[in-house]
């Protein structure tokens, strides 16, 4: 008789791609497996809006493939705040607060994202309160790091 004690198991999807992000980069494999299964797969077509300005915001948006336009007054041509591409995430005040969406988020070609809604990351703080501080401590970090760049007015180079 063979006993396996570990084993090795296939990467599961994402979970690569997740890490890289510095919102999930402090999990561990089980705690990704457990993050994964709140998130939601969705499709966008191009020029499709996500969100509109001055909605409510209910979920961050994690980009798997193609870019997503972010703008001002729903004109990107003129008002273009950032062009997010793979490995990119945006709305994440939405995870802490239910204010209206200060810009819109728009399809600037066919693309896949994964959504993390604000309800999920609220169960998440009363059943794994681990996991759910690691990524809110990241978010804060990442709020923290925009907000200087934002007084700035150029990149600040994160040192997490």
């Amino acid at each position: 008789m063979r006993f396996t004690f570990f084993r090795r198991t296939a990467s599961k999807p994402y979970h690569e791609r997740l890490r890289a992000l510095s919102l999930f980069q402090d999990l561990t494999a089980r705690e990704l497996d457990i993050v994964s299964s709140l998130l939601h797969e969705r499709e966008y077509l191009e020029h499709e809006v996500l969100f509109d300005e001055g909605e409510e915001g209910h979920a961050i948006y994690i980009i798997m493939s193609g870019h997503v336009l972010i703008c001002r007054n729903s004109d990107p041509k003129k008002n273009l705040i950032a062009d997010l591409g793979p490995g990119s995430f945006f709305g994440e005040l939405a995870l802490l607060t239910n204010a209206p969406r200060a810009t819109q988020a728009r399809a600037g070609s066919n693309c896949k994202v994964l959504v993390f809604f604000r309800d999920d990351f609220n169960n998440l703080m009363h059943t794994h309160v681990v996991i759910a501080s690691k990524i809110g401590i990241n978010l804060a970090r990442h709020v923290g790091v925009r907000l200087r760049e934002s007084v700035v007015g150029r990149r600040v180079e994160q040192s997490l």
